[in-house]
């Protein structure tokens, strides 16, 4: 079946759960898109964090130049901090993610501090990076490969959401509250690609996409939670538990959950852009 749709944007989250970097093209591997939730959150205990238990990560800020990795927080007097994510050399510590055990590195004391200081929070945290050989996977269940490698992101390398399904999403929204105050942008899906068509949730029925000279594989359905109702700016929570209410009165899925976007696997490296051809 034959859609007119473009690659409408490319989004990279640095940290995982903190605010992503919207971009106009980018490299593609294996695991995700290169500097896409290598660095993550993680408590004392080395578990990671997300806007699951803490939705203020949305205020931090992340910027790319380079190789260096800028952090800041909107109307907030604490000034920016910048430094250099360190991969493979540093202290490693053992961290978890849902489930799966690897070993991180450490960065800077200074950097986490400086995160505690914009989350606001006492406990003591720690930002760490993905090394070259960390030892997450795909669900095997899911993946093209055995063993196939992943960053700190919900399990698949990346995210794609459709704009006709979010246009639709909202027009439910305003027909219930009859306006437009809880309608929502892309960016509480946090999705790396996103496709602009005119067919809501034709994703559904996709299984393979091919952006450029990279094929993806559409594996499974992305099952939404709370973080859709975060405030992808400010960190607030919906009182309504808008989208996620609304979504589930036309997307709950018994064996599956409330469904939004769809989670998908490289077969291939390279790079791709807003300006690459689309076929399915």
């Amino acid at each position: 079946m034959n859609y007119e749709m473009k690659l409408s944007s490319i989004h990279i989250y640095p940290i995982k759960s903190c605010q992503g970097i919207t971009v106009t093209e980018a490299e593609v591997a294996l695991k995700g898109l290169k500097n896409d939730r290598c660095l993550m959150v993680v408590d004392s205990n080395g578990k990671f964090i997300t806007q699951r238990q803490l939705p203020s990560l949305a205020t931090i800020i992340t910027s790319l130049d380079h190789d260096s990795l800028t952090l800041k927080v909107a109307n907030n007097t604490l000034s920016p901090i910048t430094f250099t994510p360190e991969y493979q050399t540093g202290n490693l510590i053992p961290v978890e993610i849902w489930g799966q055990e690897t070993m991180a590195v450490e960065q800077e004391k200074a950097v986490s501090e400086w995160l505690r200081r914009a989350l606001d929070i006492d406990e003591q945290i720690f930002l760490v990076a993905q090394t070259p050989d960390c030892r997450l996977t795909i669900d095997p269940k899911y993946s093209l490969r055995r063993r196939a490698p992943v960053t700190f992101s919900d399990g698949y390398p990346l995210l794609l959401t459709n704009t006709a399904s979010l246009k639709l999403l909202n027009e439910k929204i305003r027909d219930t509250y009859k306006s437009s105050e809880n309608q929502v942008t892309m960016d509480r899906f946090r999705p790396n690609l996103v496709i602009e068509n005119d067919q809501p949730f034709a994703e559904d029925n996709w299984r393979e996409i091919t952006i450029g000279a990279v094929t993806f594989d559409l594996v499974k359905p992305c099952k939404r939670c709370i973080v859709t109702t975060t405030n992808q700016n400010t960190g607030q929570r919906n009182s309504l538990q808008e989208p996620l209410k609304t979504l589930a009165t036309f997307r709950n899925f018994p064996t599956q959950g409330i469904l939004f976007g769809v989670n998908i696997i490289p077969r291939n490296q390279g790079l791709i852009s807003v300006q690459s051809t689309i076929n399915l």
